[in-house]
């Protein structure tokens, strides 16, 4: 780490927090990145390890804005990255009386401290601004099997793909609602997998999501090319696209050997006598996306709760400032909406943060904004879409779990066990206190696997509001960190620690 007090400090180098690098670069702000990826680009961007062989999986035009901005924040000698690195705490925030932190434009107070632990131990950076962008995950569903070897989530797969070079088996049967999907199958088949079937829960678009999607067509031709793009590879490929269909569980004993789908009626429900094996040794699955929103409301901002955007997101305003004074968001936090719009928003939380550091005058904050206005405007229609089409029915989903289904994956807590929970306890209602009496989200992970879950298991039992069932608390840290760590930090007593209990006044 080379900078403890940033004038700007981003967390995450995905599309978002590169955008709003380079462009707080540019207006002159010296900028950290931390990330805890070895290589900046995100999921998105994924770049592969330098020693991996084969072709690059981020070749051809579909990413040619990805490798530009890669290739921009790097030669900037205003931005520094701090690579392999975790932000997991962040201490000193307060809110202001009205929610919102203030008016675009308004000049930050002294900023708050993040708590970041990196190849050089645990340190205490101290930003003017922080915006976060830290990105989503795929939404876990379980369902029979999917704690076998073989059972992936779609991005793990293109993790492995990006990243490695490396297939996830060589018989891949891929199920869910989001249009990555065909992105990823489309991949793998150029990598050399044998993609057995795309399943697609949803139908084919009916009038009015055509007509939705007419609408949302400018702006976004380059993300419909793609699609189209992949469309074509799988079908000159072979690959059986089926629509109506769900994936009901994944068999085998030490691995999987086999997925079972069968069709479902509009409301995803199973139609008898429709289920049917296939071969495979590898699942994955795509039913849409959950921001990590764990950093940003451990450190005190509003969340709420909005389903089709991917569950819990920030509140910010049009200037993508949080309800804290010091932080702004962008990207998946705010809801999922894609890497397009992520780099618009990144664009939008940084001319706003270089006009409240008076590093941007009005004039040339007003000539910019129109530009980025527009890209948000554009990127926000295909986003509006997507919700509409791709939504997971988390209802529908939930009912293919089993009573000895694990739930809880870190605590192996299974559906029967919440459920017996909820019956010896009537009174439970919220997601923190059957976590209490369950260890359900209390393992490694935090609650990231479980956590959707097990609120739509609560909502499903107790007929409680899913908004009012809240998420798990976000305490630091909100991810592992090696205790030896924040002892040597202690005992080196070179930075202020932080405190555990949570926000404080500022310093």
């Amino acid at each position: 780490m080379t900078a403890t007090e940033p004038q700007v400090l981003i967390v995450g180098a995905g599309p978002a927090g590169l955008a709003a690098a380079v462009t707080a670069a540019r207006h002159g702000a010296q900028v950290l990145v931390v990330d805890e990826q070895a290589r900046p680009g995100g999921q998105i961007w994924r770049r592969p390890d330098p020693d991996a062989g084969g072709p690059d999986p981020l070749a051809g035009p579909a990413y040619d804005a990805g490798r530009a901005l890669l290739a921009r924040a790097a030669a900037h000698p205003g931005i520094t990255f701090a690579h392999d690195t975790t932000a997991w705490g962040v201490f000193g925030t307060h809110t202001t009386p009205d929610g919102f932190a203030a008016p675009p434009g308004t000049p930050v107070p002294e900023g708050p401290r993040v708590a970041v632990h990196g190849p050089g131990g645990v340190e205490i950076l101290l930003p003017r601004a922080l915006l976060l962008t830290a990105g989503a995950y795929d939404l876990p569903v379980p369902v029979p099997g999917w704690t076998l070897p073989g059972f992936f989530t779609v991005g793990g797969i293109q993790a492995l793909l990006k990243g490695h070079r490396t297939l996830a088996g060589r018989r891949i049967v891929l199920a869910g609602a989001h249009p990555l999907l065909l992105i990823a199958a489309a991949q793998l088949v150029r990598a050399g997998a044998d993609v057995a079937e795309v399943a697609f829960a949803q139908g084919l678009p009916g009038p009015t999501e055509l007509t939705r999607a007419l609408a949302a067509l400018p702006g976004n031709r380059a993300k419909v090319a793609e699609g189209l793009a992949a469309v074509r590879t799988l079908r000159q490929a072979g690959v059986p696209i089926h629509t109506h269909t769900l994936l009901l569980r994944a068999d085998g004993e030490e691995h999987v050997t086999t997925a079972v789908l069968a069709g479902v009626d509009r409301n995803w429900r199973p139609v008898p006598g429709t289920e049917r094996t296939i071969a495979c040794d590898t699942v994955g699955t795509g039913y849409g996306f959950v921001p990590s929103t764990e950093l940003a409301r451990q450190a005190g901002c509003e969340a709420t709760w909005n389903g089709p955007a991917g569950g819990w997101v920030l509140v910010h305003d049009h200037a993508m400032r949080t309800t804290l004074p010091h932080i702004w968001a962008a990207g998946e936090l705010t809801g999922i909406a894609g890497a397009e719009h992520a780099v618009a928003a990144g664009k939008r939380a940084a001319l706003d943060i270089c006009r409240s550091l008076g590093l941007l005058d009005g004039a040339a904050h007003a000539r910019e904004l129109p530009s980025v206005e527009r890209e948000l405007a554009a990127t926000t229609r295909m986003a509006r879409l997507l919700e509409h089409t791709c939504a997971p029915d988390r209802a529908a989903l939930n009912a293919l779990a089993e009573d000895d289904t694990l739930l809880c994956r870190c605590e192996e807590v299974t559906y029967g066990q919440i459920r017996r929970t909820l019956r010896d306890n009537p009174g439970l209602g919220t997601a923190d206190a059957v976590k209490l009496l369950s260890r359900a989200g209390m393992g490694p992970c935090q609650g990231r696997m479980c956590g959707p879950a097990l609120v739509e298991l609560l909502h499903e039992e107790t007929h409680i509001p899913r908004e009012a069932l809240g998420p798990f608390t976000a305490r630091p840290p909100i991810k592992p960190l090696p205790v030896a760590a924040l002892a040597a930090a202690h005992d080196a007593g070179t930075h202020e620690p932080p405190n555990p209990a949570g926000p404080e006044t500022p310093r």
